[in-house]
């Protein structure tokens, strides 16, 4: 008899879901830190999008039709992709306060999330659909972890690129990588701390930059070109495809990078939540980077010699005695720029690790009253070593740039094609509405892409190569895990054959608890009759463990554990189910040693 609840019972075990109404006040103080983890790299963004747009494919000439064409397309760009796809429609599609591709995926795939539990019955009838999605939802969880490698490296380079104008060029060139890898190892060193400690920290840094930028936005666009705000009609793209042609529609994996940073906003759902980030982005983020882009695109479109490419970067936009502080704050805002990327890739890791696709790794817990707020080290110092090599093999922005920008353009493309389907399916609407969307988003980012992909051989295929090793790991590993639970399934030993052991089970019993882990709820493992066959003894306390997921952000103390007594007492036989959201594995066997003290 089971002391508290049935084990069958926790299939349809349903806890208090009930969540406290966030305050004003709570709202405020996460878009605040939102700024400081979420925001950073799509406002350090401006430091490189019109170099990058620039750098070969198209020139900048005196008629101005070049310029007035990218910051068009840089406007609607950003009004499109990360304000109304994402702010007004993708954040809803939540699991349960999780955000990201993997958030999407349990949408369908029976696993615990908060939608996949009614698609249940429908998805086991058609396992290849299954896997079709599966698959779709590693590839971009795998893009997002590799531009977890690439964010840092180009934020932080681009940063630093602008020692140039303040330096020689001789020593420019022996100072830029080093000061780069420096920058990147005090980054990761910092995650430790913790997302709300490094929020409260990297804040004030973004919202300095994020003033700086579009007040030097508002001086350029007076002081040079104040008729600039005309650029923003559509009109003015169409000029610029039909001038450049070819060299436009390649320039195109430039402009991308304005969006970098976006898919953060929903990979770090889980460190906030919607209402926070809606508000820092609509009233913070995107005016001042529409400023800075204008301002940019103003002061250009005055200065036509381009003796070099910093010539068309963001610094020379800076007035000349600002550059030192802007040069400073620009290094310290391209730090926390990789910020955001870096607690998506642990949260998504989460996800995947919940959903058997990802091998355990040690979760920390960063926060107590933000359960979504972790810290991963192995993942944390994996980035750290692949970013520096980055860094150190290409030395330039231009290959990063690119490599980041098909990452990026992947991801939404996953992001589109997963919420098309929550339309139909997860929120009950039409299937015009759900063809719309797909129609209208993926179009445009399907451009993109196909900008992106035509440079694989210039930096493009690092983001390809990263994901297809991290692809081969989590199909190997859902694949196994999979295979294990079908045999214990199948090999499972009844209880009447415990029973008919005896109470020592036929064995020495000695002092001691023993724990078998399985991921059965009922029966007992094979492995455990492996275990009275050839081991001459066995402890005293015999306890069954078991970990089960539920789609829940957070599970009561008085309901994480169900304990129950299997067989007579004198047997000393129990079977614990640890029932939690996602945590630590080490953290639930600390908390099982003492219940079964009390035991």
């Amino acid at each position: 008899m089971f002391l508290r609840r049935p084990v069958m019972d926790i299939e349809g075990w349903s806890p208090d879901r009930s969540i406290k109404k966030e305050s004003w006040r709570t709202v405020l103080t996460l878009a605040y830190q939102s700024l400081g983890v979420v925001y950073g790299d799509l406002s350090t963004s401006p430091l490189y999008v019109y170099k990058s747009t620039f750098a070969e494919d198209i020139q900048h000439s005196e008629t101005n039709e070049e310029i007035y064409g990218v910051l068009s397309f840089v406007f609607w760009t950003l009004t499109l992709i990360p304000l109304l796809k994402y702010v007004f429609i993708v954040l809803r599609a939540d699991d349960n306060g999780e955000g990201g591709t993997f958030a999407l995926y349990s949408c369908f795939a029976g696993m615990p999330g908060g939608f996949g539990l009614r698609l249940r019955s429908t998805l086991e009838k058609h396992r290849v659909l299954q896997r079709m999605l599966l698959t779709l939802a590693l590839i971009g969880t795998c893009m997002v972890i590799g531009d977890g490698v690439l964010t840092p490296a180009i934020s932080v380079f681009s940063a630093v690129s602008g020692l140039e104008l303040v330096v020689s060029k001789h020593h420019h060139q022996y100072i830029e990588v080093p000061v780069a890898c420096i920058i990147l190892l005090f980054l990761f060193y910092l995650q430790h701390y913790g997302t709300h400690r490094v929020g409260f920290l990297f804040a004030p840094v973004v919202i300095t930059w994020l003033f700086c930028i579009s007040a030097i936005g508002v001086y350029n666009i007076f002081h040079w070109n104040p008729h600039v705000y005309k650029a923003l009609s559509p009109y003015y793209m169409y000029k610029f495809l039909k001038k450049t042609q070819r060299g436009g529609w390649m320039s195109l994996g430039g402009i991308l990078l304005c969006i970098t940073g976006s898919e953060a906003m929903f990979a770090d759902l889980g460190h906030f939540s919607q209402l926070s980030i809606k508000i820092a982005f609509s009233f913070v983020v995107y005016p001042s980077l529409i400023l800075a882009y204008m301002g940019q695109a103003a002061y250009l479109s005055r200065h036509h010699i381009i003796e070099n490419d910093y010539q068309i970067g963001f610094y020379v936009s800076v007035p000349e005695k600002l550059r030192w502080p802007v040069l400073a704050i620009a290094i310290l805002a391209a730090v926390v720029g990789s910020q955001a990327i870096i607690t998506g890739t642990f949260s998504i890791i989460k996800q995947c690790c919940a959903l058997g696709c990802f091998p355990r790794v040690k979760i920390v817990h960063t926060s107590s009253k933000i359960c979504g707020q972790i810290y991963i080290p192995e993942i944390n110092w994996t980035l750290m070593l692949l970013c520096l090599a980055v860094t150190i093999g290409f030395r330039d922005t231009k290959h990063i740039s690119n490599a980041s920008g098909l990452a990026v353009i992947t991801v939404m493309l996953v992001t589109t094609c997963l919420m098309s389907l929550v339309i139909v399916l997860c929120w009950n609407r039409s299937v015009l509405l759900s063809i719309c969307f797909i129609f209208f988003f993926g179009s445009v980012e399907a451009l993109y892409f196909s900008a992106s992909l035509i440079k694989f051989l210039e930096g493009a295929w690092v983001p390809v190569a990263l994901s297809f090793i991290f692809l081969i790991v989590m199909h190997i590993w859902h694949y196994g895990t999979l295979k294990k639970y079908e045999f214990d399934v199948q090999n499972k030993v009844s209880i009447n054959w415990l029973l008919g052991l005896g109470p020592n089970l036929g064995i020495v019993r000695v002092r001691g608890i023993g724990l078998i882990h399985t991921e059965l709820v009922s029966g007992v493992p094979a492995i455990f009759s492996h275990f009275v066959t050839n081991l001459p003894a066995f402890h005293q306390v015999l306890v069954l463990f078991c970990i089960k997921y539920v789609p829940v952000p957070h599970v009561r103390p008085d309901e994480r554990f169900l304990v129950g007594r299997i067989g007579p007492k004198e047997y000393r036989v129990y079977r614990c189910i640890a029932v939690m959201a996602i945590v630590t594995l080490s953290w639930t066997m600390w908390s099982l040693r003492r219940i079964l003290f009390l035991v």
